[in-house]
Formats: C-alpha cells, sequence, structure tokens
C-alpha cells in the first residue's frame, strides 16, 4: 500500500511538471525593432612584420636613358711607370753643322799698317762665309764655340811686334827683332768665344814696331776657324740623333 502511494505521487508531480512546462512556453511573440549602430572601435596597433617573402622574378630590360651631362675633371692620377724601351729609329739626316772659317794677307799697298789698330788685311784667300771684315779688320763670332787662330808675318826693314787682341784684351804676343834681310815671325792661339765677340791682330806702338811686310814674294797672313761649337741647339740635335 505504500508503494502505491509513492508511485501515485511520482505520477502527480511529473504530471503538474509538464503542465507548467506548457504553460510557460506560450505562443511566438511580436518581432522587436532592430537596435542602433554601436560606436566605431578603434584603430588596431601595428602587427609586428612578417617574414620576408621570396624573391620575384627580375623585371624586363628598361629602354636606354638619355646621356646625361658632361661631369667634372677628376683628380689628376699618379704617374704611371715608365713604359718599355721602344724600338730604335731609323738613321737621320746628318746634323748641320755651324762652319766659320777665314784667311786673309796684307798686300804692297797695305804693307807696313798702323799700329794700336786692327790690321786690315785686303788680300782674300778665303771668306766666303764673311766672318772676316775687311772693312774693320776685325773677325766676329757667329756660333759660340772653340776656334783656332794663326798668323804668319814676314819682317823686313823693322822690328815687328804685334797681339791677337779679342774684343779689346791682348791675348797673345809676337816679337821679332830685325836683323837684316827677311825675317819670319809667328803665332797661334785658341780660344773660346760667344757670339758677337770680336778678334783682330793689331801692330805695337811706334813705327819700328810694324815691320809686317808683303809682296808678290813674301806674304804676311792672319787665318781663323772654328774647331767645334759649344751651342747648347747643338748638342741637344746631336743628342737626339
Amino acid at each position: 500500500m505504500k508503494n502505491w502511494i509513492i508511485l501515485l505521487t511520482i505520477v502527480v508531480s511529473t504530471a503538474e511538471t509538464q503542465r507548467q512546462d506548457v504553460c510557460t512556453q506560450g505562443y511566438p511573440g511580436i518581432p522587436g525593432n532592430p537596435g542602433h549602430n554601436g560606436i566605431p572601435g578603434r584603430d588596431g596597433r601595428d602587427g609586428s612584420k612578417g617574414t620576408k617573402g621570396e624573391t620575384g622574378h627580375p623585371g624586363r630590360v628598361g629602354n636606354t636613358g638619355d646621356l646625361g651631362p658632361q661631369g667634372n675633371p677628376g683628380v689628376q692620377g699618379e704617374r704611371g711607370l715608365k713604359g718599355d724601351r721602344g724600338d730604335k729609329g731609323n738613321v737621320g739626316a746628318p746634323a748641320v753643322l755651324p762652319k766659320s772659317a777665314f784667311s786673309v794677307g796684307l798686300t804692297i799697298a797695305t804693307k807696313f799698317p798702323p799700329p794700336n789698330r786692327p790690321i786690315k788685311f785686303d788680300k782674300v784667300l778665303y771668306n766666303s762665309l764673311n766672318d772676316y771684315n775687311a772693312v774693320t779688320g776685325k773677325f766676329t763670332c757667329k756660333y759660340p764655340g772653340v776656334y783656332y787662330f794663326t798668323y804668319h808675318i814676314t819682317v823686313y826693314s823693322r822690328n815687328v811686334r804685334v797681339a791677337l787682341v779679342k774684343n779689346g784684351i791682348k791675348m797673345l804676343h809676337t816679337v821679332d827683332r830685325y836683323q837684316g834681310g827677311e825675317d819670319q815671325a809667328s803665332g797661334a792661339a785658341i780660344l773660346e768665344l760667344q757670339g758677337g765677340d770680336e778678334v783682330w791682330l793689331q801692330a805695337h806702338q811706334g813705327e819700328t814696331f810694324n815691320g809686317l811686310f808683303a809682296d808678290a814674294d813674301d806674304d804676311t797672313t792672319f787665318s781663323g776657324f772654328l774647331l767645334f761649337s759649344t751651342s747648347d741647339l747643338l748638342e741637344r740635335t746631336l743628342e737626339i740623333i
């Protein structure tokens, strides 16, 4: 009997619960109005840097651009090393060496010349280069160099004393004491000259010392010629050859 009561209580309780559930569900209501949009949110923070992607394929070569303006000259570079010695060239034309020479003498008209002045030799043995001036009695140097001068004198009737003069300075003296008949005297010197220097022969002061004689059979001569040049230009020319 007691068990039946408990079972009946459970049945009644279950039915009551089902009734309450039906009453609670009811019919669907009317839909409500849509709500307003919310306030936009703030921008998010920058994300961390992503992983580097793979290298893409090379693009096509572009067109050649216009030539730009010329730049300023660069700084001069260091001097390069000396190159190899070149082949020997062909033999050039021979150098044109300077020439200078003369040889003159006295005649019957100019024997016994006056002293202390250039002796004017009027007999020309050689003066094709016109280095000796018969009007002044002087040799004028055209080419710097070393020259050789010499003189030969026939001495007659009086003593001889002559001097070889360079630019007014007596460089060489020759004396001959007349002994009778005909004597001979001579002298020679090597002088270094510069362009424009003058050289001449002159008798000493006093008529008793100017016994320079000449006739058809006897001569008194004065000569000079260039031994070698000292010109820098000539030396450079010879070095090149």
